[in-house]
């Protein structure tokens, strides 16, 4: 069971309704009026708790699980322990996920503005949003509706924040614009001067007069910083999740609905497109694209474009298949000069 100091549950739900809101199919009609109190994971699950199963790497996980419910594919569903009810889905991890939310619904909040809270009297704060201790809401900013902004972070002079979202504590927020039903985590600087020199004896120092703008639906994960543009904005599009500890660099473009996973560093001016993924601690050098669709191998350092939908891994970074090839080579040249010693 989660600890209940720190997440609110609700339930329990009948299989039928968590069915129904996970789109899932039941195997057994009659296992419906079954309820259920938990989710779990598979190593974990008791009888009265749901889990899922969707990597084939955890099968053996999956056959002796005690989970008294189970997401799975259609195809694995003959693996199922005994007495265990099934819901097939064809994406059980998402299912679970939807299952997840109705457990733990995101916590309510009491609107209004903490008494130890600085906001300017220039400032538009919707009567729905919550502003909480030690937060500044800097000059002329707008706040939506039902938005909260953590403690003690500093929303500066001029920055829209749209409905529904949510700013977690210690974060700071400067010259940007930010959508709808984003979420970013504590400890977020968004706005900051980009890395911007004309390099030389002094290396003068180029004015940043860009913004930062933040689409629909983003989620930005804690210690994660955003440098506002050069005159072209640094853009964050509709549906990205960034993970912590990444670093955007000034004019960068991220597009739609990518995924940039942690301690990944993304120089200036670089385009990332729709949909495609960055894994951990991949390094992006300065004006080049990555196309949509693409996937970056962890560690990978790309300073060249890579086309839409390849897979790069590599340091420098070249198409998997010669990557693998290159280790390949490597090992057996390493092989045969042991041998000679």
């Amino acid at each position: 069971m989660t600890d209940s100091r720190f997440f609110t549950h609700h339930g329990p739900f009948t299989l039928s309704n968590i069915a129904k809101a996970s789109g899932a199919a039941l195997a057994e009609e009659a296992h419906g009026t079954l309820s259920f109190l938990d989710v779990a994971p598979l190593e974990m699950a008791g009888a009265r708790d749901v889990s899922f199963f969707d990597n084939p790497k955890y099968l053996e996980q999956f056959k002796t699980s005690k989970a008294g419910a189970c997401f799975v594919r259609k195809r694995f569903a003959e693996h199922a322990p005994e007495g265990m009810a099934l819901l097939l889905s064809e994406d059980p991890y998402r299912a679970y996920a939807k299952t997840a939310q109705m457990f733990f619904p995101q916590p309510s909040f009491v609107a209004g503005v903490h008494e130890r809270a600085v906001v300017d009297v220039s400032a538009q704060v919707a009567a729905s949003a919550r502003i909480e201790a030690g937060a500044v809401i800097g000059a002329h900013c707008k706040i939506g509706e039902r938005v909260v902004i953590g403690a003690n972070s500093v929303i500066g002079h001029g920055v829209v924040i749209g409905n529904h979202s949510r700013i977690g504590a210690l974060c700071t927020l400067s010259h940007t614009i930010v959508g709808e039903h984003c979420i970013i985590h504590r400890g977020v600087h968004i706005g900051q001067d980009g890395f911007g020199f004309a390099l030389g004896a002094s290396h003068e120092k180029v004015p940043q007069l860009g913004r930062v703008v933040i689409e629909n639906d983003v989620e930005i994960g804690s210690g994660t910083t955003i440098d506002r543009g050069t005159g072209p904005d640094t853009l964050i599009s509709q549906g990205a999740k960034i993970d912590n500890l990444v670093q955007i660099g000034h004019n960068v473009q991220i597009g739609k609905r990518a995924i940039v996973v942690s301690q990944t560093g993304i120089s200036g001016s670089t385009r990332v497109g729709d949909g495609a993924v960055l894994a951990g601690q991949t390094g992006l050098s300065g004006h080049i694209k990555i196309g949509a669709g693409a996937k970056i191998a962890a560690k990978s350092g790309v300073m060249v474009d890579v086309p839409d939908g390849a897979s790069y891994g590599g340091y420098p970074a070249v198409p998997v298949r010669d990557w693998h090839r290159q280790t390949v080579s490597l090992m057996k040249l390493i092989r045969k000069r042991g041998d000679n010693d």
